[in-house]
This record gives C-alpha cells, structure tokens and sequence, in this order.
C-alpha cells in the first residue's frame, strides 16, 4: 500500500555569484564524471556542462544511498525535494544543465503529486500499481548498466597493473571511497548555505584570480599531504571566491595534481596529491 508523504517547502534558490573570465581548458573530470568548462556566447562568463556520464538517475541513485532506503521504496517527497536542491545549487553555479535532469525534475514533481492524492477507495486493489514502479524499473535497468561498465573499466584497469606495473597496496585499515562530483557539490552546498550571510556581504578588498586560487589549492594539498576540503572552502571570503576555489578543485583533478577521496561513504572529501 503507499502511503500519502508530507509536502516539504520548496526549498530557496542560491543567487549565482559573479562570473570570471579565466583561460581553463576544456573539460573536468571528476570521479568518472566529465563537466565541461565553456565560453557563454552572450557574456564572457564561463558555464559548467555536465557530462554524459553523471546524469539525472546518477543523481537520484546518489540520494537514494544518501538517504539510506530501499530502491524498491522511494520516499519520493524527500528525494524530489533533495533533487531540486541539487537542480538550484548546479544552476546557481552556472552549470549548463542537460534538458535529461530537467525532464527528470518534472517527472519527480508529478510522481510526488501522485503520491500525495488519496487512494481511490472503489478501485481493486491489484489493479492500483505503485506510481514508482516506472522509475525504479529505470533506476534498477541502469544500476545493470553502470555495473557492467565498472567491471570492464576494472578489467582494463587490471589488466594494465599486471602488464606494466605492480598494484600499489592498499591499506586495510583505512579504507577509501572515490569521490564523485555530487559529493563535492554536497560539501559545497553545505559551505554556502552556513555562511549564507557572510558571504553576501561584499566588500572592496582586492579579488583573486582564478590562478591565484588554483595555486592556494595546491600549496595547501602539498603542505597537509591529505587535505580537508572544507577547510579550503572556509577560507573563501565571498561568494565568489567560493565559486573559484570550487572550479579550482575540479581543474587539479582534470590535471591529475590531485585525487579526491572519502574515508567512509558520504564522509568528509579529502585531497592528495597524485602519485
């Protein structure tokens, strides 16, 4: 039986910071996901674009192991209002996003409608299917994709260990979970949301550049050797600065300067340089 959830308020969208016109290269990559940094043709502002591989059912597969729930029983009210926040923070950022993430956003918003109306009393039950049934048949179809993907991309990647060079051990101890880019967007999230205040109130100082930002990332990973992204995000005094120091990690990761890293799943990101 599926059961009416709470409407929860629609959550506040971020005012976008001011853009820069900085020379990165193309593409980002980050944990399998490929963003891509592009001119605007009608301002000089630069917009990210997310690549293929980090879409709509990625997103909703992320909140759904976030939220620590069955595939098989969605709490659609929570996740829809999880997903739409995600949606804000990515435009918010600029980020280009894919019509794919737009289209799911209306499909989540109908399904949370659905979900709220009552039961038809009259009807059978067997003939009243679970409006989630579509999107878990999705979701489950495309966990078989990515699964078969990984385990070629693991093929090769053995493959190339055996044949060119000894696998690094790994510690037991202390494990690590590779870092995607919704979880750095989570962190980033979180940072703006509890300085909310702060950062809105600009003052004249001297602004740093993007290069400037990118070599204050790098200093700071090489002089702590494993560092918390968190205390790179707190030093940044506006909401610019946040912007620049987010779009600095994901230029060492494209460069391979560095990795991104959890001890635990959903757990603080931490950066290394590359070996």
């Amino acid at each position: 039986m599926i059961s009416n959830q709470s409407m929860d308020e629609t959550p506040e969208s971020i005012e976008p910071a001011a853009g820069e016109d900085v020379n990165l290269p193309a593409t980002l990559n980050v944990a399998g996901s490929t963003p891509e940094l592009v001119a605007d043709r009608h301002s000089d502002d630069l917009k990210i674009v997310m690549g293929e591989f980090e879409g709509p059912l990625d997103l909703l597969l992320h909140l759904i192991r976030q939220e620590q729930v069955s595939i098989y029983d969605i709490p659609v009210a929570r996740i829809t209002d999880e997903y739409l926040r995600y949606l804000h923070l990515m435009q918010n950022l600029d980020m280009a996003v894919a019509g794919d993430f737009l289209v799911m956003a209306a499909t989540l918003i109908e399904l949370k409608t659905k979900m709220l109306l009552p039961r038809d009393p009259f009807a059978p039950a067997e003939e009243e299917a679970d409006p989630r049934n579509e999107l878990v048949d999705q979701l489950l179809e495309y966990q078989k994709y990515k699964a078969a993907a990984q385990m070629l991309w693991s093929r090769a990647t053995v493959e190339r260990a055996v044949f060119k060079r000894a696998e690094l051990e790994t510690d037991k101890n202390n494990p690590e979970v590779v870092a995607g880019v919704f979880d750095l967007l989570k962190v980033f999230q979180e940072i703006l949301g509890r300085h909310k205040d702060e950062v809105l109130l600009e003052i004249e100082r001297e602004e740093i550049s993007m290069v400037e930002m990118i070599e204050r990332l790098r200093n700071m990973v090489m002089s702590a050797g494993e560092l918390n992204l968190r205390v790179f995000f707190e030093r940044a005094r506006s909401r610019r600065e946040l912007v620049l120091a987010f779009l600095s990690v994901l230029e060492l990761v494209r460069t391979t300067e560095i990795k991104l890293f959890q001890r635990e799943t959903f757990g603080d990101i931490l950066a290394r340089v590359t070996s």
